[in-house]
């Protein structure tokens, strides 16, 4: 088979996270080519440091190159929908991180969007955006791969061959995520990020359910069980009279989270047709470091996954500084005391086999585990709880 030429867009967090993968497949199957980011000064940094030949900060150029069959998306979600479109209408098979897209304003809206724009209009938008991206990958017949980390997470992996295993039924879904806040520079604000800890962090925890339970319905009945109805509650702990008293006594300095109109915190339960349950808790509020964790209470068993805070290593130190830049795990505020720290980041988190996995369903001609229908199932769910948290009622999916 032919080597795979990746073109790259962006040039921060996720930019990075994905070439440190691609570093780590087979000789021969793919090779970044290119890399495109909003300005020449960062993208040609991040070239040099990994022999990326071409840099650009035109989309339009990276697209016209006949050496690249791949568009990795690294840019905030606003972008999304319109690059992946553009990918698709030139030919080029798509990764893209999460979400797929999301609404970020349009013409006449006040801003900031978040405080002034109804949801049940943004939902309307936000999913307008998601089918046309996934027209566009089927009128172009290009493959889509979905970003989903928590699929390829490993427990979860585990997870689906023990319930699999089992002869009972998944009866409810508990998914957690919960930090001190994003990296992100584009994550205070709507109009950038298209919403706020629901959709940048509950997208993680509604994946990782719609896909147990779709893979269960193939597993059990021969089809998947689809998500029929949501129940949320959105806030913004952070800018609360309860946050505001702790400022003023000095002990509200650790959270990092500072969102201009969007949540820091959501509680969502999706309801599906088989009458089970998913419930969903996201929060920018939770210090100790990156938590990320789903349980499976099944008819005949229990299934716990711990895909960072696990045990597998734990160490002491009684000053910070003890052990030196070595990582411990994200947002992680202090490596003081008792501490455990991740052996191995991307692979307990899915990220390395993800990776391994787009390219071998773009090379096999094959669908990836994480495609697009995953990617507009998510935010089908996620914008039917924003209307529900913003109305005070049961929402309908589509």
């Amino acid at each position: 088979m032919k080597t795979l030429g990746i073109g790259l867009v962006g040039a921060r967090y996720g930019a990075r996270m994905h070439l440190a993968n691609f570093a780590h497949l087979p000789p021969g199957s793919a090779v970044v080519r290119g890399l495109c980011a909003r300005t020449l000064e960062s993208a040609t940094a991040l070239a040099q440091e990994n022999n990326i030949p071409f840099v650009t900060d035109d989309f339009g150029a990276l697209l016209a190159r006949d050496d690249i069959d791949v568009i990795d998306l690294c840019v905030p979600p606003a972008l999304h929908h319109e690059f992946a479109i553009r990918a698709a209408d030139a030919g080029k098979h798509i990764i893209m991180e999460k979400p797929l897209t999301g609404y970020f304003g349009a013409p006449g809206d006040t801003e900031p969007i978040g405080r002034h724009v109804p949801r049940s209009r943004m939902r309307e938008g936000a999913m307008r955006n998601a089918e046309a991206v996934r027209a566009a990958v089927r009128r172009n017949g290009v493959r889509f791969c979905y970003a989903e980390n928590w699929v390829y997470s490993p427990t979860i992996a585990k997870m689906r061959r023990l319930i699999g295993a089992s002869k009972g039924s998944v009866l409810e879904l508990r998914a957690e995520e919960n930090h001190s806040g994003s990296n992100s520079v584009y994550s205070r604000d709507w109009k950038s990020n298209g919403g706020g800890a629901l959709l940048r962090m509950g997208v993680h925890s509604v994946g990782a359910c719609l896909h147990l339970k779709q893979w269960e319905g193939e597993v059990r009945r021969g089809q998947g069980i689809r998500p029929v109805s949501v129940v949320a509650d959105t806030a913004n702990l952070v800018h609360s009279p309860a946050a505001d008293r702790a400022r003023q006594a000095n002990a509200n300095r650790w959270i990092s989270a500072d969102p201009i109109d969007v949540e820091n915190w959501a509680s969502l339960i999706i309801g599906f047709d088989d009458g089970t349950r998913a419930s969903v808790l996201v929060s920018d509020a939770g210090l100790g470091g990156l938590n990320t964790r789903v349980t499976a209470y099944m008819t005949d068993g229990v299934i716990k996954t711990n895909m960072t805070a696990n045990d597998a290593i734990e160490t002491y130190a009684p000053d910070a500084t003890v052990f030196g830049d070595e990582f411990f795990t994200e947002k992680l505020e202090t490596k003081a005391g008792w501490n455990r720290p991740s052996c191995d980041a991307d692979w307990f988190r899915g990220f390395a086999q993800e990776i391994t996995d787009f390219v071998g369903a773009i090379r096999g001609d094959r669908e990836p585990r994480s495609g697009i229908d995953l990617a507009v199932a998510c935010i089908d769910v996620i914008y039917a709880g924003y209307v529900s948290a913003e109305e005070g009622r049961r929402v309908s999916l589509s």
